[in-house]
């Protein structure tokens, strides 16, 4: 914490008591939701009631993976809230890339409705304790251990 900082604290505090700037101030961030609408008035309607939120930079969003996409100063919390109060159908980005997750062809996984190149997201710490391991391909291939092992040698 600098002097000027000190001051500026010291000075804008009428009431004594100390408050670091650093946690006042929010961070910039982007917040991704997943919203159900089904036409351009709801697409506006979501788009009117999430830009007027304090501390919002931009709004993005898109129709065809009910996806919506805040950028600025705003907590996740109170941007879910807000697109919830539109009536609509509103939760958290529940996707992520597909390469993000160790096995995207589990149950928890794979999802019909996840946009193209993403899979849901799952809690990886119930496979933390499940090591594979998978061996060489090519050692193994012409191995006596193996019985699909080429039958040519």
């Amino acid at each position: 914490m600098g002097v000027g900082d000190y001051l500026s604290d010291l000075m804008g505090t009428g009431s004594g008591s100390r408050q670091h700037s650093s946690n006042s101030r929010k961070q910039l961030q982007t917040v991704e939701l997943r919203v159900t609408m089904d036409c351009d008035g709801c697409v506006l309607k979501v788009k009117k009631t999430l830009s007027s939120l304090d501390g919002v930079e931009s709004v993005e969003i898109n129709r065809k993976q009910q996806k919506v996409t805040v950028t600025g100063y705003v907590e996740a919390n109170k941007v879910l809230k807000k697109a919830k109060s539109t009536g609509k159908r509103a939760e958290i980005w529940p996707y992520v890339p597909y390469s993000m997750v160790a096995n995207p062809y589990t149950v928890q996984a794979y999802d019909r409705k996840a946009p193209p190149g993403y899979v849901r997201r799952v809690d990886n710490s119930a496979t933390i304790g499940t090591v594979t391991t998978y061996g060489d391909p090519y050692t193994t291939m012409f191995s006596d251990e193996n019985p699909n092992a080429c039958s040519i040698i």
